[in-house]
């Protein structure tokens, strides 16, 4: 190939600024495994990169995008092949190593997935890291004894692409869901999703005692802030809370009571830098048992010279679900 499209960050006059631009080979960054991409998915990860609102780019340029699902172009590495179908999520893709907003991407071998038996490229990354960081809460809280048994799990910033595909995962194992939005005119997408209940943020009243009324059994918390706070304030003997969000701000402010009184666990998801060990053992449940049995309901398709008109939007919290970006055209 002589040159191909890839969506690029820079820095300039002290911003961040994506664009579209026409790359070689030689300008991506190492790695033994060449794919050709497929498709890629918008994250508020990639908003926060191209923007610079988030200042979580750590080198310029750098090609954007989290995830990507494609077909091994070459390979110096034995565990992959010319024509094999994998997948990237995290790591350092997009953020400090160029990533998957790109017709190709190269990548370290050990960052490579293979494609879960099961799972079409594009249910992949309707999934991608959404899904995975959504997946990967459940898991770690089964492993801390949560179970539908134990009472409601509540899910935070419900309209988002991880909560959104949460909510499908906890509902299709049994739970009782109860999902938390700022968006009254969505009520009835999240009930369409497996939402049992739903509770307005408008009218939640958080209290101000270092211990509430305990109310969950576990949580999925995108939000952080106040919000987690109150959280920890309003959980159930040894119930769980798993966060992986801070669209409500990084500082929470609560006491130890909640955990030395009513012994709570407050799990960290970093999905990014999950061992491949956990990270393999995760896609193949969402492969099987925590497959989100209705992507369709949360994914719309942009096409790859049109997504960076959805960030402004992402950052508004404008939009619901998932996006997924047609990176290779059928027949193309």
């Amino acid at each position: 190939m002589s040159s191909f499209s890839a969506y690029r960050i820079f820095e300039e006059g002290g911003k961040s600024t994506g664009r579209f631009v026409e790359l070689k080979m030689e300008d991506l960054d190492p790695g033994e495994v060449v794919i050709e991409a497929l498709y890629s998915s918008l994250n508020y990860k990639d908003a926060l990169a191209a923007t610079g609102v988030g200042k979580v780019i750590r080198r310029f340029p750098c090609v954007g995008g989290i995830d990507v699902c494609g077909v091994v172009k070459s390979s110096s590495d034995n565990r992959f092949g010319a024509g094999d179908t994998v997948l990237v999520t995290g790591y350092e893709m997009g953020v400090a190593h160029d990533g998957g907003f790109a017709e190709y991407v190269r990548v370290p071998a050990d960052w490579v997935v293979p494609l879960p038996q099961g799972l079409t490229p594009i249910e992949a990354m309707s999934i991608g890291t959404a899904g995975f960081t959504a997946a990967l809460s459940i898991h770690r809280m089964e492993l801390n004894g949560f179970s539908p048994d134990k009472g409601k799990v509540i899910v935070t910033g419900a309209t988002g692409g991880v909560s959104s595909l949460g909510i499908q995962m906890l509902s299709q194992r049994g739970y009782h869901v109860v999902a938390m939005t700022g968006k009254e005119s969505e009520h009835g997408y999240l009930e369409s999703i497996g939402a049992n209940e739903i509770l307005s943020r408008k009218d939640l009243v958080m209290g101000t005692r270092p211990l509430e009324k305990a109310l969950w059994a576990g949580a999925l918390d995108s939000v952080g802030g106040e919000t987690l706070a109150w959280l920890t304030r309003t959980m159930q003997q040894n119930g769980t809370i798993a966060s992986f969000g801070n669209a409500g701000g990084i500082e929470l402010h609560t006491t130890v009571l909640p955990f030395i009184l009513r012994g709570i666990h407050l799990i960290g998801i970093d999905s990014s830098a999950t061992a491949m060990s956990l990270r393999s053992q995760i896609w193949q449940r969402l492969a099987s048992d925590l497959r989100p049995k209705m992507l369709s309901l949360v994914t719309q398709i942009v096409k790859f010279n049109e997504f960076p008109q959805i960030f402004p939007l992402m950052l508004q919290g404008k939009i619901l679900g998932r996006r997924v970006v047609e990176i290779k055209q059928a027949g193309r």
